[in-house]
C-alpha cells in the first residue's frame, strides 16, 4: 500500500517558549524557541539578557516566561571581555572595558565580598547579576531603570543590574537550590554564532522534509 503524500502527512510542530503578553525582540524570541525545542538549557531555568534593548527575560524549566525587566548593561558596547579583567580593581578598568560579554553561562547563586547575594554569570571576568546598586551620585542607576528607553541604560562596569522586586520576587526563587542558565544575546555577532542556535520552524520543515523522503524511500521498495 502506498503512503499518503508527504504534503498530506501530519508532522509534530516544533517546541516553542512561551511569552504570554511581553513584546520581545525578534532575537529573544529566537534564542529562547531554540532553548526549548532543544532542551538546551538541560533541565533548568534560564534567563535570557538582551542587550541591545537592555532587558532581561525569566523563564522556567519549560519554557514559560515568569516575567520581564529592564536591566542596567556594561557601559562599552561588545561581546568580550578584556583578558584577566575578572582579576583587577575596578579602578584601574577603562570605559571601554566595561562590556557585558555574550554567551551562554550555567549560573548559580553566591554572596559578594559584602555579603549580599548575587547571581553568579561568570566567575572568570567577574561578571554577576544582581539587585540594582546606587554607584556614584551622578550615575543614577534606579532613575536610567526607570525611564522609558534603553539608550541610557550602558552604565556599569559590565555586571548586569535588575530591579530589586524582580530579583527578589523571580531571580532568587528560580536559582535557590539550583544552577540555571543565563543567555547573554550579542550586539556585535549574530546569536546563531554565539550559540550555534537554530530557527525552530525552519528545522521542523527539514526533519519533516527528511522524514518523507525516508517513508517514500521505504514504500517504494515494498512488493
Amino acid at each position: 500500500m502506498a503512503s499518503a503524500p508527504a504534503r498530506d502527512r501530519v508532522h509534530s510542530p516544533p517546541r516553542r517558549a512561551y511569552f504570554g503578553q511581553e513584546r520581545a525582540s525578534p532575537d529573544a524570541v529566537h534564542i529562547a524557541d531554540w532553548v526549548v525545542d532543544s532542551a538546551d538549557n538541560q533541565g533548568m531555568p534560564f534567563m535570557i539578557v538582551d542587550k541591545a534593548h537592555a532587558r532581561v527575560l525569566m523563564f522556567n524549566a519549560a519554557g514559560r516566561l515568569q516575567g520581564a525587566a529592564s536591566a542596567l548593561l556594561g557601559l562599552a558596547r561588545g561581546d568580550d571581555s578584556v583578558p584577566g579583567i575578572g582579576e583587577r580593581k575596578l579602578s584601574t578598568i577603562l570605559p571601554e572595558e566595561r562590556t557585558t560579554p555574550a554567551g551562554r553561562f550555567v549560573s548559580s547563586l553566591a554572596r559578594d565580598i559584602h555579603g549580599q547575594e548575587v547571581l553568579w554569570v561568570d566567575y572568570d571576568t567577574a561578571i554577576a547579576l544582581h539587585r540594582v546598586v546606587k554607584g556614584t551620585p551622578g550615575e543614577g542607576r534606579a532613575q536610567r531603570l526607570d525611564s522609558l528607553t534603553s539608550d541610557d541604560n550602558r552604565v556599569s562596569y559590565g555586571c548586569i543590574n535588575v530591579p530589586v522586586k524582580f530579583y527578589d520576587k523571580l531571580v532568587s526563587p528560580a536559582f535557590t537550590g539550583t544552577n540555571g542558565v543565563v543567555y547573554i544575546l550579542p550586539e556585535t555577532r549574530s546569536a546563531r554564532e554565539v550559540f550555534g542556535s537554530y530557527d525552530v520552524q525552519e528545522r521542523a520543515l527539514q526533519v519533516a522534509g527528511q522524514q518523507a523522503t525516508t517513508t517514500d524511500s521505504s514504500a517504494a521498495i515494498r512488493k
